[in-house]
């Protein structure tokens, strides 16, 4: 089944919503294929139509001005991570579940785990069938075989510029039909009573790129390199892309060979030409490629010649891990060592102590200050105090340094719990705007370490900031626990009929409600 380049959605077969666009020929569907013409490039709308911050209907003096600050605005600043320890991955291997953590020295900042009960979807590619269509929603439900349906919004589909017309995206409703079956990746797993994120633009993880299909315009090398790496992998990548797909060069990448890149490329070329072969065979709902274990997941997202070495108490895992780096580094498979003292791997890196601080609520920091770390609905809420910490020469110095401890301690939270979407951190008050810039820079240097995608915004004139991480799976708070039966997970018992009827309550809290809870 071919990608579609920039067209029509991967739509593998229409339903009776509309008429169908496909022929038949030896009792399988052949997909309708347009060609584009040469030196056309189709424009990508980033948005949904609709978006009142970004629509180019009503005034158009002012959509003028906005586009115009728009294109002159400068590109953010890249921040430099500051040094860390040395670099160590660590992998538990147990009938259950499989547990893979990153430490900084001795410090723990990564936590990754595979349980039997609970399997990611994440990267995986279905053809799906069109449940429903919500054209005020601008999204569809995709049933791809995994239990609850997934989620497709209009702007993770691809679209025909020459159908549906050049710089504005198409209405869902015309787009899909209830019926229709598409090619679908997961974004995000399902969480709580959403449904699993998808796309319809898929793209193909390997060690040193990714690689997207029918995106040709689409390019990019990771800005975390420096400037003359980004130069050098620059001209590799020219003269080694292939004719319709897109590259997108990791931070893994750097040190890389030309034969490097090209063996990557190929890899996926291949993985591609597997993913096609498979949709024309199968029957929507239904898988066509499943990524990796989570332990080579993990390494070919993380695992560099940075890190000093990886232990594995398994020899079976350990046996995995060498034959996936033979294929992709061979440098690095002296890094890894199998675990075979009697005492837990876990207990000897002294990373179970660290795992259960990481349960609770609150985090100690150095001086005597401490963090509390709030999850609700909307967002995630983080309380900095002085907690113990009273300083020696001033309230301002004092809360300078509980703020900059704060700030340090959260990023690395925000990595080890996987902590995701709106976060609002309420630091001390700081009457200094150079000690608020402090505090501001030293939390986006923290952050820089971190893989997922951070956006941070200036202290407010309450001390607050506000930022957002991008959230794909479970945290590990979530990942350990289960909502309390007594309470539904609210964290207090209520007492109704003492407010509705009057009833009095007993001097231990206890009431008929709470009985009937329990």
């Amino acid at each position: 089944m071919p990608l579609f380049r920039r067209k029509s959605p991967q739509v593998v077969g229409r339903g009776s919503g509309r008429p169908n666009t496909s022929s038949q020929s030896g009792g399988q569907a052949k997909q309708k294929t347009r060609r584009q013409e040469p030196g056309k490039q189709p424009t990508k709308t980033t948005r949904p139509k609709g978006d009142p911050k970004k629509s180019t209907q009503g005034n158009g003096r002012r959509s003028s001005a906005t586009g115009a600050r728009r294109r002159h605005r400068p590109e953010p600043e890249v921040i430099k991570p500051p040094e860390t320890g040395r670099k160590q991955m660590i992998v538990r291997r147990s009938p259950h579940q499989t547990q893979i953590v990153v430490m900084e020295g001795p410090v723990l900042v990564e936590h990754y785990v595979a349980r039997s009960d609970r399997e990611s979807l994440i990267g995986n590619v279905y053809v799906g069938k069109v449940r429903n269509v919500l054209p005020g929603m601008e999204a569809a439900f995709v049933d791809f075989g995994e239990g609850k349906n997934g989620v497709l919004y209009v702007g993770d589909i691809q679209f025909d510029s020459e159908e549906f017309g050049r710089g504005s995206r198409p209405r869902i409703e015309k787009a899909l039909r209830n019926g229709d079956d598409v090619m679908v990746q997961v974004l995000k797993d399902a969480m709580g009573h959403k449904g699993a994120r998808l796309t319809n633009e898929i793209s193909l993880a390997g060690r040193y790129l990714v690689l997207v299909p029918g995106e040709e315009s689409r390019g990019g090398i990771s800005r975390r390199l420096p400037d003359e790496e980004r130069a050098r992998l620059r001209t590799i990548v020219n003269d080694a892309r292939p004719k319709g797909f897109g590259v997108i060069v990791r931070t893994a990448a750097q040190g890389a060979t030309k034969e490097d890149i090209k063996r990557d490329i190929q890899r996926l070329q291949e993985q591609w030409k597997r993913i096609q072969d498979e949709s024309n065979s199968v029957t929507a709902p239904a898988p066509v490629y499943k990524e990796p274990p989570l332990v080579i997941r993990v390494i070919r997202e993380h695992f560099t010649a940075n890190f000093r070495r990886l232990v594995v108490d398994d020899v079976d895992t350990r046996d995995q891990i060498v034959e996936y780096l033979k294929g992709t580094d061979p440098d690095l498979v002296d890094k890894v060592q199998l675990y075979q003292d009697k005492k837990g791997v876990f207990d000897r890196y002294h990373v179970e102590d660290q795992l259960r601080k990481a349960l609770d609520r609150n985090v100690w920091l150095p001086s005597g200050g401490h963090i509390v770390i709030e999850p609700t609905e909307a967002l995630t809420v983080i309380d900095v105090n002085t907690g113990r910490f009273v300083g020696r020469s001033n309230l301002e110095e004092t809360v300078l340094q509980n703020n900059l401890e704060a700030a340090e301690e959260i990023a690395r939270q925000l990595r080890l719990r996987d902590i995701g979407g709106i976060i609002v951190i309420d630091f001390i008050d700081m009457e200094s705007d150079k000690n608020r810039r402090a505090v501001l820079r030293k939390l986006q240097e923290e952050l820089a370490k971190d893989k997922s995608r951070t956006q941070v915004s200036e202290v407010s004139s309450f001390g607050l900031v506000e930022m957002t991480r991008k959230h794909v799976s479970e945290g590990l708070v979530e990942t350990f626990s289960e909502v309390c039966p007594t309470c539904s997970g609210r964290g207090l018992l209520l007492h109704e009929d003492a407010a509705a009827l009057g009833n009095p309550i007993a001097p231990n809290g206890s009431s008929k409600e709470q009985e009937k809870a329990s």
